[in-house]
C-alpha cells in the first residue's frame, strides 16, 4: 500500500512542476502542446515497445483488458440511454458524450499510473489496443455519418495503422511472442527515449491545468456531470463486477483492472470533438473533470484492493 501512495506522490509532484512551469510561461504558450506531440509520436511508443518486447506474453493478453473494455461498453450504453431520455442532443454531440464516459486516457495518464502505481506500463496495452483498433473506428464512423452525412472509409481503415502507439505495441508483442532479444544498442536507445515518456506527459498535463475552469457552460453541465460520474464511478464498479464474478479475476490483476477502468476520459475525445466541430465544450470539460476526479477514485480503489 505504501508503494501505491509513493507512486501517486511522484506523479503529483511532476504534475505540480508542470503547472508551475505553465503558470510561469516557461517555453511559451505552446509548450504543453509540443510536449504532448513529442510524447505521443516518440517517447510513449518507445516506452511501450521496450516494455512489451521484454514482457511475458501472458500479461499482455490478460483478462484485465477484457474486463476494462466490457465495462467501457456498459458505461457508454448507460450514457446513451440516459441522454436520450433526459437531455436529447444531436447524434454527433451524443457520441462525444458517450466517448467522454467510456474512452480512457491510457496514454497520457494510464502509462504513468501503470508504471508507478501498478508496477508495469505493459498493463495498459490490451485495453489500449482494443480502444484504438475497435472503439475509435466505430466512433469516427458515427461522427462521419451524423455530422458530415458520409463515411470516410479510408480514414477509418488507416487511422489505427497511423497511430504510433498501436505500431509500437504490436511490434513489442510480436518480439515478445517469438522470444527475440533486442540487440543491446537498440534496446538502450529505445529505453533512453522511453524514459522521457512519463515526465513529458505529466508535465504537459500539469501545464494544461493552468487557467482551466470546467462547468461554466450550463447547457453542457448535465452531460459533463453524467459522463464524469459514469467514467469515475460506474465504469470501475462494472470492471470490478465483471472481473471478479464474471472472469474470476482476483489479487493484483483485479486491482489493475479496476484502476484501468477508473482512468479519466482521454484527450482524444476532445480531438474528435474539435475535428468534427461537435460537442467541444462537453469533451473539454469532461476530460478535465474526470482527470481531476480520477485521483481520489484511484486512491479509494487502492485502499480497498491494493
Amino acid at each position: 500500500m505504501a508503494g501505491v501512495f509513493e507512486g501517486f506522490a511522484i506523479i503529483a509532484f511532476v504534475i505540480a512542476v508542470g503547472y508551475v512551469v505553465g503558470r510561469a510561461g516557461v517555453g511559451g504558450p505552446h509548450t504543453g502542446y509540443v510536449l504532448n506531440r513529442i510524447a505521443f509520436f516518440v517517447t510513449n511508443p518507445a516506452l511501450l515497445f521496450t516494455v512489451l518486447a521484454k514482457e511475458d506474453i501472458s500479461v499482455v493478453f490478460s483478462g484485465a483488458g477484457l474486463a476494462t473494455n466490457l465495462a467501457a461498453v456498459g458505461a457508454a450504453a448507460v450514457f446513451l440511454i440516459a441522454s436520450r431520455v433526459f437531455f436529447p442532443r444531436p447524434a454527433a454531440r451524443t457520441t462525444i458524450g458517450v466517448l467522454a464516459s467510456s474512452y480512457s486516457n491510457f496514454n497520457n495518464i494510464g502509462i504513468p499510473v501503470a508504471a508507478y502505481v501498478l508496477g508495469s506500463a505493459s498493463y495498459v496495452a490490451p485495453a489500449l489496443l482494443v480502444q484504438l483498433i475497435v472503439f475509435a473506428p466505430i466512433a469516427l464512423t458515427t461522427l462521419d455519418v451524423t455530422s458530415r452525412g458520409r463515411v470516410s472509409v479510408r480514414d477509418i481503415l488507416l487511422n489505427p495503422v497511423r497511430n504510433p502507439m498501436i505500431i509500437a505495441s504490436v511490434a513489442g508483442v510480436v518480439i515478445a511472442a517469438i522470444g527475440w532479444q533486442l540487440p543491446k544498442p537498440v534496446d538502450s536507445a529505445f529505453t533512453l527515449l522511453g524514459g522521457a515518456a512519463v515526465p513529458l506527459v505529466l508535465m504537459a498535463f500539469g501545464m494544461s491545468l493552468h487557467g482551466a475552469a470546467p462547468l461554466r457552460e450550463t447547457d453542457a453541465r448535465a452531460e459533463v456531470l453524467l459522463a464524469a460520474g459514469l467514467k469515475n464511478v460506474l465504469m470501475p464498479l462494472l470492471a470490478y463486477l465483471i472481473a471478479r464474478f464474471g472472469l474470476g479475476i482476483g489479487g493484483h490483476e483485479l486491482f489493475v483492472t479496476v484502476v484501468l477502468a477508473a482512468l479519466p476520459a482521454a484527450q482524444n475525445v476532445y480531438n474528435f470533438a474539435a475535428r468534427y466541430e461537435r460537442g467541444e465544450i462537453v469533451a473539454r470539460d469532461a476530460v478535465l473533470l474526470t482527470t481531476v476526479l480520477s485521483v481520489p477514485a484511484i486512491v479509494v480503489i487502492a485502499l480497498l484492493l491494493a
